[in-house]
């Protein structure tokens, strides 16, 4: 008897004009998970930095219970699948952001012939490219190499940044308490303020800041 074939998961359809929107219209959060409130908690500090100029149907960011992983952001060519986040490793605020900025970047521009995300090309990104490079070379020597990668430079950065400047004390303290243990994917205070600033300026670039 012949195995059936896993159906290979569908992209987020498009549908009319793309138009400034903000990210809860973008993105669809679970209303059940456990880890709802905390996954709404900081999509509103993200909604409160930028909006997205985009035609699509609302991406859907779906609980995991995996522990090899915190995130995930799948997509397919120029189109989004979804956001995954476990509920099980105890990271889901920074990894919930994590895959919102690799989604973001996405959407901001994409490379067919590099498959590149728009962090690594895009004129609006060139100061924090700058600025990311500088907090690289101080800071993360002991990282290993794919988390050089522009994508993932972005999406930390991204992180951080939304959890700096949330307005939201509680998003401010777990970003303090990250700090205060050594978490290795975030930078210090000091070093990550120019890039906090280079985020901040991407957005304005692209009239994208709310």
């Amino acid at each position: 008897m012949e195995a059936r074939r896993r159906r290979a998961p569908r992209a987020v359809p498009r549908s009319g004009e793309a138009r400034l929107r903000p990210l809860a219209e973008v993105v669809a959060l679970p209303s059940r998970s456990p880890i709802a409130p905390t996954l709404a908690q900081a999509l509103g500090a993200a909604s409160r930095r930028h909006l997205l100029h985009t035609d699509l149907a609302p991406v859907p960011v779906r609980p995991t219970t995996t522990t090899t992983e915190a995130g995930a952001y799948r997509y397919v060519k120029r189109d989004p699948i979804d956001l995954r986040v476990s509920r099980r490793t105890g990271h889901a605020v920074v990894a919930f952001l994590h895959e919102l900025g690799h989604f973001v970047d996405h959407q901001l521009g994409y490379d067919d012939e590099k498959r590149a995300f728009a962090s690594a090309w895009h004129p609006a990104f060139a100061e924090w490219r700058t600025a990311v490079s500088a907090a690289v070379r101080i800071w993360d020597a002991a990282l290993a190499r794919p988390f050089y990668a522009q994508r993932e430079l972005w999406a930390r950065s991204y992180a951080q940044a939304v959890l700096l400047r949330s307005g939201d004390e509680e998003l401010e303290a777990h970003l303090d308490d990250l700090q205060r243990t050594g978490d290795r994917f975030v930078w210090p205070r000091d070093q990550f303020a120019p890039v906090a600033d280079a985020v901040d300026r991407v957005f304005a670039r692209l009239d994208l800041a709310a």
